[in-house]
């Protein structure tokens, strides 16, 4: 065991997370992640998970500004009364 992990558990007292909590965590984080999720093989590393959720993040938020960017031309090219509506709809 590293000591920055020894030190982290003696600091940490009964807050600290459990090493069967965070396998949980890293086993729900693969099941969300397409690129993972269907995969034959169970054997994924916590690291590779990790790396993965970083970058399906990532992608996530490239693909809301650019559905934002999208929203904005559509609604800067339609007329008031329909911007309106749509405006309306977004906010409910």
């Amino acid at each position: 065991m590293s000591s920055r992990r020894s030190r982290s558990r003696q600091s940490s007292g009964s807050s600290r997370i459990t090493d069967d909590q965070i396998n949980d965590l890293v086993s729900k984080l693969q099941q969300l992640l397409p690129e993972i999720r269907d995969r034959r093989s169970d054997k994924v590393s916590s690291a590779k998970v990790l790396q993965e959720t970083c970058n399906y993040i990532r992608s996530l938020n490239r693909e809301v500004d650019d559905l934002s960017e999208r929203l904005s031309e559509l609604l800067a090219n339609t007329d008031t009364a329909q911007a309106a509506i749509i405006r309306s709809l977004l906010t409910q």
